[in-house]
């Protein structure tokens, strides 16, 4: 494991030694430009673990991608190594059909203080609610970003963090009323404390989450990838491009659905992934939105 092989698979150039925000921004955004958030091991038959050298070996030589516990323990490492004053926080991620919060932490996120101002850093959240640049964590601030805006607010040590989204411009009718699409305009995320967790916190997460059948990642194969304008995601044979800010406050969600021999054409194409082992899409509706 080495910092110039990581950045080598991100296309990171900058510098390595500054510890500043404009230089955590840019670490940060490389990572979520080249490293999917994704399930697919699942489908594929493998196994997803928690070690680190497994987490590098996919992500950096196998240039895989990952869910948040692989994402962020990666860019923690990273973080760290350059020195940054990194450590990890676990949430409780919203579940907008059932209008409330999981009650198991399932979401590892990565906090950094820089100059006496704590950051929350997040590369594994995926599709709309993925953050393109760390957030302060302020309580009651909107920060403007690409994706949106994001808030976080304090209450009794709880964070919670919410999105603002624009409105949205679907050409493709068929989808607009997909379970995909999100309805509201203002959506909870997560809700964390600032508790610092290790990764041994998430091993029964790690499992569960993987066969269990209520879990979302076993009712849905999932690949997405930020862009430098929107992002892209493919859950099960369904192929989303979504450009932000298309129009003054609309975003272009373009919608298209694949036959099965395109899949894994498409996962090479858009998403810079060669699997090893056979993927077998799924898409159990009513459980994602992007």
């Amino acid at each position: 494991m080495n910092l110039e092989e990581y950045f080598a698979r991100t296309g990171y150039k900058g510098s390595l030694e500054k510890q500043d925000l404009e230089t955590l921004t840019d670490i940060f955004q490389h990572h979520i430009r080249a490293v999917p958030f994704e399930n697919l091991s699942i489908h594929c038959g493998e196994k997803i673990t928690l070690e680190l050298e497994h987490v590098y070996n996919k992500i950096v030589r196998r240039k895989r991608g990952g869910w948040c516990m692989e994402n962020n323990q990666l860019l923690g490492w990273v973080l760290k190594r350059l020195g940054y004053d990194a450590s990890f926080l676990g949430a409780y991620v919203f579940n907008p059909h059932q209008n409330a919060y999981a009650t198991i932490m399932t979401h590892l996120l990565v906090k950094v203080v820089l100059d006496g101002k704590a950051y929350i850093v997040d590369g594994g959240f995926g599709v709309s609610y993925q953050m393109w640049q760390p957030m302060e964590l302020v309580s009651g601030k909107d920060q403007p970003q690409a994706p949106g805006v994001f808030r976080f607010t304090e209450k009794n040590a709880i964070w919670y963090l919410e999105k603002m989204r624009r409105k949205q411009y679907i050409p493709n009718q068929n989808f607009s009323n997909s379970d995909l699409l999100e309805k509201k305009e203002c959506r909870k995320v997560y809700m964390f404390s600032l508790e610092p967790r290790t990764v041994e916190d998430f091993r029964f997460q790690c499992t569960y989450l993987q066969t269990s059948p209520d879990s979302l990642f076993t009712k849905k194969s999932i690949c997405t990838l930020q862009t430098t304008d929107g992002f892209r995601a493919l859950i099960g044979w369904t192929l989303t491009e979504t450009t932000y800010n298309y129009k003054e406050n609309m975003d272009l969600v373009e919608f298209v659905t694949l036959e099965d021999e395109e899949v894994e054409k498409t996962l090479k194409e858009k998403f810079n992934i060669t699997l090893d082992r056979k993927l077998v899409p799924i898409n159990v509706k009513g459980f994602y939105t992007i």
